[in-house]
C-alpha cells in the first residue's frame, strides 16, 4: 500500500480529532492525522479545565466508551472538585483544573504511541470527492492523501478572525493561521455555513496577584477521578482563588461599549448564550452589580493564571485597566489579552446521527465545526464520529449512542435534529431522564456497548463486572441487616419511629438517612461498609434511594427504544400519509429523521403526526 493511502484521514488534532483518530485506529484502521501545528495537539486555548456541570457527564461517558480524555486529566490535573454536592446525584459532576502544558504533552504522547496513527503537519485545502463520496484530501503545499473516509474536526480555524478592540487578526486562534480554502471547498459541495463566535479572558502573572485579598478555593479531599480505570489521584492539588467585579469595573465597561467589537457591529458571529463576555454580563444583566470571577492556575510549569468569567474582546489597554479594578489585582500584570474569535461552522442538520454528512458520503464532522462549544462536547462527538466512521468502513451499523442512554446521545440528537443558531453547550436540563443517566453509572450504560464493538478493553469490562457484583453484594447486605427503632435512638439520626424491624435498605429510602449516618447505629456496620469502595457505596445508595424514579424512567426509555427500532427509509415519501399536518410534513421532509425516536423531537411534528407515522411504518413492515 502506498504511503499516501490511508483508511481514515482526520483533519485537526484538537479534542475531537484526537478521540476520533484513536477510536478509528483502535478499531483496526490506518489513520492519518493532519494538523496545522503538531506542537498544539489538544491545546487548551480557552479555559484550562475539564468537566463541569453536565460536561463532567460527557467526560465520564467518553471514558466509559474507551476514550482518552478522562484518563489524561486524572494524570495531569491541578485540582478537582465535585460540583453540586448539596443537590441530587442526577446533576452532580466533576470539574478538574488542568495543567494545560502537561495535558497537551500527555495527549501528544498517546497519539504518537498508537501504532496505526500517522501524524503529519499540514493545512488541508480540499476534500477529494468521487461519485459523491469523500476519497481523500489535498493540502496547501500540494500533498495528496487518499482514504476511504475523512473526519473534519477543524475547531475555530475555518475562516477564523480574532478581535481585540478594533484590531482584527486572521487566525484560528492568536498566533495560528486560519483555513480559508477548506471552508470554501466545503461550501462548494452544498454544505450550509453559519458564523459563530467564542472568546477567552486575559491571563495574569501569578506573582503580581495579591492573594491575601482573595478567597481561596481548595480541591476536594480525597480527590475523586474521572476515569473508571483510575485507582486514585496522587498529585498534590493547587488552590484556586475568587474575586469579583466592582462598581468601578461596571462603570468602565458601560462607558466603553463603543469600543467593543461585539456592540460596534465588527463581530457578526453569534456568541455563546451561557458563557457571556464581561461586556455582555453588564449589558444583559443591568440589575446585577457584581459578577464572581475565578483565578485559575494554568500549569505547574508557568505563572499564567486564567481569569475565569472575564472573557472580553475590548482593546488591550482597556483590558489592563479593567483588571486593575478587581480586588487582589490592583497591580496585576496582564501577560496576554483576552480576545474573541469568529469562525465558520456548518449546519449539523445536514448530518446523520452517526455524524456522517448527508451531502457527501464517508465525510464525517465532529466538534466546534458542528456548532458546539467546549472541549468535552467536541471530544464526545469525536469518539462517536471515529467509531461510526470505522464501522461504516466495515459495513456495520452505527453504534447505538442515543438520547435514551447518554448525554452524548442527547447532544448529537439535538444537533442533527434541531440544529443550532448559537454555540451549543451541554446542560443537565436538556436530558429528560437524568436520574437514570448519571455520571456515576456511565460505565454501566456504555461500556458493554463499547466492549461489544471492540473498543472498550477487556480490563475495562472486567472492572465493570466486578463493580456490579460488589453493588449487588452490598444491596444484599443492606437488605438482610435489620434494626429496630431503639438502635436509632442512640444515634444523631432524626427520623420518624417504627414498630417492626426495618432493613437498612428500607431506612435508606428516607431522605434524612444516608449510608454515612447509618455507620454509628451498630458496631459491626462500620466494618461491613468499609469492605466496599466509595464508588460502590455511592452507586448502591443512589439505586436504593431513587429506585422508584429510576424504574419509571427505564420504562419510558424502553418505549423510546421501541421508537428507535422503527427506522424510516432515507427516501421515504411523507406524501403517502395524507393526514399529516402541513408543518409536520414540511419538517419531516427537511430533517429526514432516521427513526421515529428522532422524529419525535422535531419542533412542529405533532403527536398525531407521530401516531400516523408509527401506524404506517408498522403496517408497511407487517406486509
Amino acid at each position: 500500500m502506498s504511503a499516501a493511502h490511508f483508511d481514515v484521514i482526520v483533519i485537526g488534532a484538537g479534542h475531537a480529532g484526537l478521540e476520533a483518530a484513536l477510536a478509528s485506529a483502535r478499531l483496526g484502521h490506518r489513520v492519518l492525522v493532519l494538523t496545522i501545528n503538531l506542537e498544539n495537539i489538544c491545546l487548551m486555548p480557552c479555559n484550562p479545565s475539564i468537566g463541569g456541570s453536565a460536561k463532567g457527564h460527557l467526560v465520564r461517558e467518553i471514558d466509559a466508551l474507551g476514550g482518552e480524555m478522562g484518563r489524561t486529566i486524572d494524570r495531569t490535573l491541578l485540582q478537582i472538585r465535585t460540583l453540586n454536592r448539596k443537590k441530587g446525584p442526577a446533576i452532580q459532576a466533576l470539574r478538574a483544573q488542568a495543567d494545560k502544558i502537561l495535558y497537551q504533552v500527555e495527549m501528544k504522547k498517546v497519539l504518537e504511541k498508537e501504532l496505526r496513527i500517522y501524524l503529519r503537519q499540514g493545512v488541508v485545502s480540499e476534500i477529494l470527492e468521487h461519485n459523491c463520496a469523500a476519497v481523500g484530501v489535498k493540502t496547501l503545499t500540494g500533498q495528496t492523501y487518499h482514504s476511504k473516509a475523512v473526519i473534519v474536526t477543524t475547531g475555530t480555524f475555518l475562516n477564523g478572525r480574532c478581535h481585540i478592540g478594533q484590531t482584527i487578526l486572521k487566525a484560528g486562534r492568536i498566533g495560528e493561521p486560519p483555513s480559508h480554502h477548506l471552508a470554501e471547498n466545503l461550501r462548494s459541495f452544498g454544505i450550509k455555513r453559519s458564523r459563530l463566535k467564542t472568546g477567552t479572558p486575559p491571563r495574569i502573572l501569578s506573582s503580581s496577584i495579591d492573594y491575601k485579598e482573595l478567597e481561596t478555593q481548595e480541591g476536594e479531599t480525597p480527590p475523586p477521578h474521572f476515569s473508571f480505570l483510575t485507582d486514585s489521584v496522587s498529585v498534590k492539588q493547587v488552590p484556586c482563588h475568587l474575586t469579583q467585579t466592582t462598581e468601578r469595573t461596571r462603570e468602565m465597561v458601560l462607558s466603553n461599549f463603543h469600543l467593543s467589537p461585539l456592540y460596534s457591529g465588527q463581530i457578526k458571529g453569534v456568541g455563546p448564550r451561557y458563557c457571556p463576555s464581561i461586556e455582555d454580563k453588564f449589558q444583559k444583566f443591568p440589575e446585577k452589580k457584581s459578577h464572581l470571577l475565578y483565578l485559575e492556575p494554568e500549569s505547574r510549569f508557568n505563572q499564567e493564571v486564567y481569569l475565569q468569567g472575564f472573557s472580553t474582546s475590548l482593546p488591550h489597554d482597556l483590558q489592563v485597566r479593567l483588571v486593575h479594578t478587581l480586588p487582589g489585582l490592583g497591580n496585576a500584570k496582564v501577560l496576554r489579552p483576552g480576545y474573541a474569535v469568529e469562525y465558520d461552522s456548518f449546519n449539523p442538520v445536514q448530518l446523520f446521527p452517526s455524524l456522517e454528512s448527508k451531502v457527501l458520503e464517508n465525510l464525517f464532522f465532529a466538534g466546534q465545526i458542528n456548532g458546539t462549544s467546549g472541549y468535552e462536547e467536541a471530544a464526545g462527538q469525536g469518539i462517536v464520529a471515529g467509531i461510526n466512521c470505522s464501522r461504516k468502513l466495515y459495513g456495520l451499523a452505527p453504534i447505538a449512542i442515543r438520547r435514551e442512554n447518554s448525554y452524548i446521545g442527547v447532544m448529537i440528537q439535538d444537533l442533527v435534529t434541531r440544529g443550532t443558531e448559537e454555540p451549543y453547550r451541554m446542560f443537565s436540563s436538556l436530558v429528560e431522564h437524568r436520574t437514570y443517566i448519571r455520571h456515576d453509572n456511565a460505565d454501566a450504560r456504555l461500556t458493554p456497548l463499547s466492549f461489544e464493538i471492540g473498543l472498550a478493553s477487556p480490563e475495562r469490562y472486567k472492572r465493570l463486572e466486578e463493580k456490579r457484583k460488589s453493588i449487588e453484594k452490598l444491596h444484599a447486605c443492606l437488605k438482610s441487616n435489620k434494626v429496630n427503632h431503639k438502635a436509632l435512638c442512640d444515634s444523631p439520626i432524626l427520623t420518624s419511629s417504627f414498630s417492626e424491624k426495618k432493613s437498612l435498605s428500607e431506612l435508606l429510602r428516607r431522605p434524612e438517612i444516608n449510608l454515612f449516618s447509618l455507620r454509628g447505629i451498630r458496631d459491626d456496620l462500620d466494618n461491613l461498609l468499609d469492605d466496599f469502595p466509595h464508588n460502590v457505596r455511592k452507586e448502591a445508595e443512589i439505586e436504593i434511594k431513587y429506585e422508584g424514579y429510576i424504574r419509571k424512567q427505564r420504562e419510558v426509555l424502553k418505549r423510546r427504544e421501541d421508537l428507535s427500532a422503527l427506522g424510516i427509509p432515507s427516501n421515504f415519501d411523507y406524501n403517502t400519509i395524507p393526514a399529516l399536518s402541513f408543518e409536520g410534513r414540511e419538517k419531516l421532509c427537511k430533517i429526514r429523521p432516521v427513526d421515529v425516536a428522532q422524529a419525535s423531537i422535531i419542533a412542529g411534528v405533532r403527536q398525531s403526526d407521530l401516531a400516523l407515522l408509527v401506524s404506517y411504518l408498522r403496517r408497511e413492515n407487517a406486509v
